[in-house]
């Protein structure tokens, strides 16, 4: 039995739908009176709590494996990234502590940090997070390592593909003829397509070798977000106008966005520390280890997940084009 947390996210659903179409028996730990019609009919329900480690236990009893992909990636203030994160994580970990269970633990790349000098950020390197984010999943990977040594870590940059509503929001916006862009040059990134990060975590898994290992999951070849813009335009038929817009004015948009979302109690994808992540220049993540260790090597390019997503998009009524 694999227990998976967060599995009505946008990664979960589509690895709770991968375990199942696999036959592989799959129970989801959800919040009480959490909605649960996305999740597919054989998968199983647990309900408890991460923060409060409220019915992890009864959550964890005939489980052999555990994919925590539970977290918080925006929020309203920088505390609720580490209850979120860090507290949640904790929790779980406690709860399967003496059992005999195979611990995968989806983390980030902003845990360990942007790239220096244009070269991809090794799964070793010394750890440099920007954001509340980025150091919350660090210390999570800490709690992880503390307690579970040895649990599976994975790292994805850049996760796109059908049901995501982050990339979304710029794919939204090439369809309406626009591209905003903060100035000060290009900037590169290493991204995944949602089902190929799927693979990866099933292969993190299964694979021997991954026992107490860390890994970035992403796709060989980075991109520049000027080319994933030109290449969604192209498949949607638009010439958007690109705006380029000065740091100074920005960063205050992050704050603008801050603020509105204290007044509506809804955490929004832009911030003052989301603009600190998007200046950064690179991105880059290498996968080598995951193709020597877990023979795993992420298949999706960007032009041909970009096409899949959009069309999804489109049958879904999210875009019109």
């Amino acid at each position: 039995m694999i227990l998976v947390t967060g599995g009505t996210g946008f990664i979960g659903c589509h690895l709770v739908e991968r375990l199942c179409v696999n036959g592989d028996p799959v129970r989801c730990l959800v919040r009480p009176k959490r909605r649960t019609h996305s999740l597919p009919p054989a998968a199983g329900i647990a309900e408890g709590d991460l923060t409060t480690g409220v019915g992890l236990s009864d959550a964890l009893d005939g489980v052999d494996a555990v994919i925590h992909l539970a977290g918080i990636t925006k929020a309203l203030s920088a505390a609720d990234y580490y209850t979120g994160n860090v507290r949640a994580t904790e929790s779980l970990i406690r709860a399967a502590q003496g059992r005999a269970v195979r611990f995968v633990h989806v983390s980030s790349l902003a845990a360990i940090g942007p790239s220096h000098g244009g070269a991809p950020v090794l799964e070793d390197d010394d750890p440099r997070p920007l954001t509340h984010y980025g150091r919350s999943k660090l210390e999570a990977e800490r709690i992880v390592r503390a307690l579970l040594p040895d649990a599976v870590i994975v790292r994805p940059p850049v996760v796109y593909g059908p049901r995501d509503t982050d990339v979304f929001q710029l794919l939204k916006s090439i369809s309406k003829g626009l591209v905003l862009e903060i100035a000060g040059g290009e900037r590169w990134f290493s991204a995944i397509y949602v089902h190929d990060l799927v693979d990866g975590i099933l292969a993190a898994l299964r694979s021997p070798a991954a026992t107490g290992r860390s890994y970035f999951l992403t796709h060989a070849k980075p991109a520049s977000w000027s080319e994933l813009a030109t290449e969604a335009a192209a498949v949607m038929n638009r010439r958007p106008k690109v705006v380029r817009v000065p740091v100074a004015i920005a960063q205050a948009v992050g704050l603008c966005a801050e603020i509105w979302s204290h007044l509506t109690r809804k955490p929004g994808i832009i911030s003052r520390d989301k603009i600190r992540e998007a200046q950064c220049d690179a991105w880059i993540c290498e996968h080598r280890r995951a193709e020597t260790e877990l023979h795993f090597r992420a298949a999706t390019p960007l032009t041909e997940g970009l096409a899949k997503s959009l069309a999804w998009y489109k049958e879904a009524g999210w875009l019109t084009y």
